[in-house]
């Protein structure tokens, strides 16, 4: 499902050169459930990022569902995202001028998919949101938000999913009650979850566990 080789990203600041990535090699089987933790800084984002094609690697190979990353342009990325991955975000990054159903159906209509409202509406009674599908993000507390995001992000029926600190901006209770949401979605798919967190009581219930230090992947174990 995903395989990274020897991957660097290096950026220039005035500074001089950083290393934000130094030499990534992991490989990824579909269905996995994979933690990624390690401090601020140490390259948990970043490595996500270049996972879903939205960062370019200095060098190294990526490969995703498949395919070479660095041999597809913008428009291929955006096509790989839109019908192979599924993204979640602490911040949620929902349109606040479209309602719940607007926010899910949207990257169905992108993909001219002709029932997607029918199909948003069923993943919103899916997160339990049904009687909600009419609500603006602003009419919404953060647990329905991002239920409303996890919802749009698996829709398309992703085959991975990549989750930044789902529960970052949730209380306990509520941040609780998403995770149960998003491993439930996750077992009914089978899709590939890659989880960054700073919780190790969330990162403990995945079954295998990545953790990063200074850009490099310093551990890699599994659930006994």
């Amino acid at each position: 499902m995903i395989s990274l080789d020897d991957v660097h990203l290096n950026l220039v600041s005035a500074a001089g050169p950083v290393n934000i990535l130094r030499g990534i090699t992991l490989s990824i089987g579909h269905g996995e459930t994979v933690s990624l933790v390690g401090p601020s800084g140490s390259g948990k984002t970043t490595l996500m990022m270049l996972i879903a094609g939205l960062e370019r690697q200095t060098s190294g190979k990526i490969l995703v569902n498949g395919g070479d990353l660095e041999a597809l342009d913008e428009n291929g990325l955006a096509l790989l995202r839109r019908d192979a991955v599924g993204i979640v975000f602490q911040d949620f990054h929902l349109v606040g001028a479209m309602n719940a159903l607007e926010n899910v159906a949207m990257p169905l209509e992108f993909a001219g998919v002709a029932d997607a409202f029918d199909r948003a509406r069923d993943a919103l009674d899916a997160v339990g949101l049904g009687p909600r599908v009419g609500h603006y993000p602003g009419q919404l507390s953060g647990g329905e938000q991002q239920r409303v995001a996890i919802a749009r992000a698996f829709v398309a029926n992703p085959k991975l999913l990549l989750a930044d600190e789902p529960t970052g901006n949730l209380d306990g209770a509520t941040g609780g009650a998403v995770m149960d949401l998003l491993f439930e979605m996750q077992a009914r798919s089978d899709a590939t979850l890659i989880l960054i967190t700073h919780s190790m009581d969330i990162a403990a219930r995945c079954a295998r566990h990545l953790q990063i230090a200074d850009g490099k992947i310093i551990s890699d174990t599994e659930s006994t």
